[in-house]
């Protein structure tokens, strides 16, 4: 029975798929377009050739680790599948549309796991025959960097599948998470929003610039959370303080939402972002070779075991 397949060749499938065939594991590559299927061989490649440059890939391995990606465009090709991670984009009916053509076609037993960031399970698995194979498992990009997936399953997920998931994506080295149930956003992303609220909230407010906010945040809690979560931190500083702090500080902390409307400017400007060239920063090729350099760097360095 074909293990894994990987459902949508974009960067995260493409990124997934490539995990999963550096630990030996032959991957089907579903996508409806030809195109896209045509480009898995040269991002991949390209993502070998990152970690290889990071010391985490022997060239060597090359050949055998790229011919374990297959491609198609037939779902029929889908049947034999034991595990299907769903990667396509982020429209509810969009993936209601798939399940329905996979469940003519695959096992009963056949998990899938979708890695939408924000979907909930419940909603995916609305119309499956067998909503007990839904779950989640939510990839982080890029897959070859960061190691985090949070697998979450739905009300009606058979606890059989979370297991199955789970144990196979630590024994391809991922830091698989399971989660008790679900809850918009899962963890990461409940994480890095609430952060991101007070980041805004802070330049919005006029205490600090963008720049300012950025690089306290890297010079600091970015080196300590590489080290201790957040709750293991506030162990060590010591609960008690951790609470005097809080009395004071948490009625100061951001809340409400005014702090968005420095998005809301900045993109009725056209200025997204780094695609656009102008966000809360100017993205000219300096700036991108900076952030390149420190992605190099975080490669070689913050993998080791």
């Amino acid at each position: 029975m074909q293990q894994t397949v990987i459902i949508g060749a974009g960067l995260m499938g493409i990124g997934i798929a490539t995990h999963f065939a550096r630990f030996h594991q032959d991957v089907l590559i579903y996508d409806t377009d030809p195109t896209r299927l045509s480009e898995v061989a040269g991002a991949a490649s390209a993502i070998l050739n990152e970690l290889r440059d990071a010391g985490h890939f022997n060239e060597a391995d090359k050949p055998a680790t790229l011919a374990g990606l297959n491609v198609t465009t037939s779902l029929d090709d889908l049947a034999d599948a034991s595990l299907l991670i769903e990667a396509i984009p982020e429209r509810l009916e969009l993936k209601h549309a798939l399940y329905a053509e996979l469940e003519k076609r695959i096992s009963p037993e056949a998990i899938i796991a979708s890695n939408t960031s924000g979907l909930p399970p419940d909603a995916l698995a609305a119309k499956l025959t067998h909503p007990e194979r839904l779950l989640i498992a939510h990839f982080w990009n890029p897959p070859h960097f960061i190691p985090l997936v949070e697998v979450v399953p739905g009300s009606h997920t058979d606890p059989k599948c979370v297991e199955t998931v789970y144990h196979l994506l630590c024994s391809l080295e991922l830091e698989a998470v399971k989660l008790d149930r679900a809850a918009p956003g899962f963890i990461g992303n409940r994480l890095q929003f609430a952060l991101l609220r007070e980041a805004l909230h802070i330049v919005h407010s006029g205490i600090a610039s963008a720049a300012v906010v950025d690089q306290v945040m890297r010079a600091s809690l970015g080196r300590r959370y590489a080290m201790v979560g957040p709750l293991e931190a506030a162990d060590m500083t010591g609960l008690n303080t951790v609470l005097d702090i809080y009395r004071h500080l948490l009625p100061e902390l951001a809340q409400g939402d005014e702090m968005l409307e420095l998005i809301k400017e900045k993109t009725q400007r056209g200025n997204i972002g780094e695609r656009s060239g102008d966000g809360f920063y100017h993205w000219d090729e300096a700036r991108r070779a900076r952030i390149q350099q420190r992605r190099a760097w975080q490669l070689r360095h913050a993998l080791k075991p």
